[in-house]
């Protein structure tokens, strides 16, 4: 049976001769479901989630549908974070420049004066929130000409408390605009702005086919709270781990963690929204080459990263919701590759991760970790029971985790695999 192509589903030569460049020839399951609907004018909300190839799925007909002599800007693609937004531009450059079009990124950490004037000069225009407000407000990008607004992870940037500012950006573009609107979920609150963004949108839901999803071998493992230190150096100090990403809830936490880590001779780099856009940038390519085969980062600031090769994530601090630790561990095993999830849990969280996890599949690793017990069943792991106050439910803010912008208001187990994975996410 002939594998189905771009040029298939509409696609041009010229766009299809230059992904086919870049080794990519056949397109992924999302962007056989979006492509044709999008190139036909229809606005789409698609469920997908992060390493199923999205950004190509909206990518390449956006870039399809305009033309160099269009107004700058004429598309408009929103990101939570300046990560994300950078991945979306560097996904997308060699294609629009196919078609001889620009694309520029703008976001906050970065010189507001040099953005301004490559946001003017662009087609496609890729921002976060809270930058693009602030070039509005400055006069230095009109939205009155956006045929296309691309809103993707919406269901983060609702969490980042950035609602209020996206309503007034939306409310800027034009009426009649085609707008395509990704997510992670599409209930709830996504569910309801996506009602009053698009109009008769074509709805697409997408997950991970096996041969796509790969092996995770998640593990839970009760700590005290003086002990997570110590258990997380033991982790790390684990002959067959590759790249390792580790979760914390805080950008003051991933500071300490890197410092404590240091000390105990485990050489880690932070990653969080008070450092410089320079500074993430060199933590991350520093971390995608291996210099530094540990990064410790926040929510936030780990939302976007795309590095093949990560065969551990390690959740230091609990996340705070299911989809979290969906998001979190989907950072391993990308591609059809395995990796390893491991979260430490305190004795007092364990009630709070089993009703967060349970629904995943996960029955067999919650017990054999004895996450879950009641307290009458006793400390699991052999652990002695630490009477303690209870820690912080997670119930996070807009501004928590390193967001530099300004907001308003089942899984298979498997082994780990060392070294860097093939296969980097469309």
């Amino acid at each position: 049976m002939k594998q189905e192509t771009f040029a298939d589903l509409g696609v041009s030569e010229v766009v299809a001769n230059e992904l086919a460049e870049r080794g990519i020839e056949a397109p992924f399951a999302v962007q056989k479901m979006v492509i044709p609907d999008v190139l036909a004018g229809h606005d789409v909300l698609a469920q997908s989630p992060t390493g199923s190839g999205k950004t190509l799925a909206f990518g390449v007909p956006v870039v399809e549908r305009l033309k160099d002599s269009d107004a700058r800007p004429s598309a408009l693609i929103l990101a939570p974070t300046r990560e994300l937004a950078i991945q979306i531009v560097d996904d997308m450059r060699p294609i629009a420049h196919a078609r001889a079009l620009s694309i520029a990124a703008v976001y906050g950490g970065a010189g507001i004066v040099k953005q301004a004037k490559l946001a003017s000069r662009a087609h496609i225009l890729v921002a976060t929130p809270g930058r693009l407000l602030d070039l509005i407000d400055r006069r230095e990008v009109s939205l009155s000409k956006i045929r296309i607004l691309v809103l993707d992870e919406a269901d983060r940037m609702l969490d980042m408390g950035f609602r209020p500012v996206v309503d007034k950006i939306v409310k800027m573009t034009a009426p009649k605009r085609q707008t395509l609107l990704f997510s992670a979920t599409l209930e709830g609150e996504v569910g309801k702005i996506a009602k009053v963004y698009t109009t008769d949108p074509r709805r697409h839901e997408h997950a991970h086919s096996s041969e796509r999803k790969g092996d995770v071998k998640h593990r839970f493992v009760t700590v005290t709270h003086d002990g997570k230190v110590e258990r997380l150096v033991l982790e790390l100090k684990e002959p067959e781990r590759g790249l390792t990403l580790v979760f914390v809830r805080t950008k003051r936490g991933a500071d300490r963690l890197v410092k404590r880590l240091a000390s105990s001779g485990v050489q880690a780099a932070a990653m969080h929204g008070d450092k410089s856009q320079g500074q993430r940038q060199r933590a991350l390519a520093n971390f995608e080459a291996g210099v530094v085969d540990t990064l410790v980062a926040t929510d936030v600031a780990a939302r976007g990263i795309d590095v093949t090769g990560i065969t551990h994530v390690i959740n230091y601090d609990i996340p705070a919701t299911r989809e979290d630790y969906v998001h979190r561990i989907g950072r391993t095993a990308r591609a059809g590759a395995s990796g390893v999830g491991v979260t430490l849990v305190a004795h007092d969280q364990t009630r709070e991760l089993a009703g967060m996890v349970r629904d995943l599949g996960l029955d067999r690793e919650l017990e054999l970790a004895g996450v879950g017990r009641s307290r009458s069943q006793g400390p699991a792991s052999g652990e002695p029971r630490r009477d303690r106050p209870k820690a912080g439910s997670g119930r996070r803010s807009g501004r928590q985790n390193g967001s530099s912008e300004r907001p308003s208001g089942g899984y298979r187990g498997g082994s780990s695999s060392r070294g860097r994975a093939s296969g980097r996410s469309r």
